[in-house]
């Protein structure tokens, strides 16, 4: 990245055409490697980007969010092992989404072991802020309101060697409907030892199980009860499992008690 920087400057006000589309290109990378895909190495960027500016359409074919999401889903797993290098990362990571105002629904966490406390809010800081809300929809593309149960589908997400499941299941109070208990999250721990390293791989190959249910992605959608009431956002039994497996300190002091 630092050679990137160095050999494609930003351009003054008497570049070319081609000078400004190679420095247009550089940035792009430089974004991919420092913001959307980082890792434990912000100086380097895999050659796999590469092929993704040749062609600016093809790189349009990419569901970006998806694999921007994926990829913070494997740091924020890699942060669970108490790896400082990955909580780094994984930081960065939601710092960036935050300044492109994504909208991040949850960790992959297993309730096996705890995640770490990178940062706990203080009272009235947590809050549902389900999508209804006007500032929220008006940066979501207006296709995601077509086909609402694309919300909804509790599938993997897939990007090169990363495989991660997206669990909407988890947060079903988002989107308007009652919370019932969580089931325990699929065990990824032989797909969370494959990386790039993996060389001459072809990944739609490698993933075809993954891919498959993506593909027929909305017969993964879960059951789904419309909140009538605010005092009945969960299902009668989900308070007492969550005050044992959840984490009780996110919530307001009042709905504590």
């Amino acid at each position: 990245m630092g050679w990137l920087r160095d050999t494609l400057p930003e351009p003054d006000n008497d570049s070319t055409k081609l000078e400004r589309i190679r420095y247009a290109r550089a940035y792009i990378l430089e974004m991919i490697r420092g913001y959307l895909m980082t890792d434990l190495s912000r100086n380097r960027v895999h050659l796999i980007w590469l092929l993704k500016l040749v062609d600016f359409r093809a790189a349009g074919e990419l569901s970006w969010g998806s694999a921007v999401l994926a990829t913070l889903y494997r740091e924020m797993y890699g942060a669970t092992r108490s790896n400082k290098a990955k909580t780094r990362g994984c930081l960065s990571l939601l710092q960036s989404w935050a300044q492109f105002r994504f909208p991040i629904l949850h960790p992959r966490v297993n309730h096996s072991y705890t995640f770490p406390l990178i940062y706990i809010p203080t009272n009235n800081e947590f809050q549902w802020t389900p999508y209804e809300d006007p500032a929220i929809r008006v940066v979501i593309p207006d296709d995601f309101f077509q086909n609402l149960n694309i919300w909804h589908v509790k599938v993997p997400l897939v990007n090169y060697a990363i495989v991660e499941m997206h669990q909407s299941d988890k947060v079903l109070r988002q989107f308007g409907f009652r919370q019932p208990i969580l089931v325990e999250p699929e065990v990824l721990d032989d797909e969370h030892k494959v990386d790039l390293r993996l060389l001459n791989t072809d990944w739609p190959r490698h993933w075809s199980e993954y891919i498959e249910m993506w593909e027929n992605r909305y017969d993964y959608i879960p059951t789904r009860e419309p909140i009538i009431v605010p005092e009945l956002a969960c299902m009668p039994e989900y308070m007492s499992w969550f005050r044992i497996y959840g984490k009780p300190y996110l919530l307001l002091e009042e709905e504590r008690r």
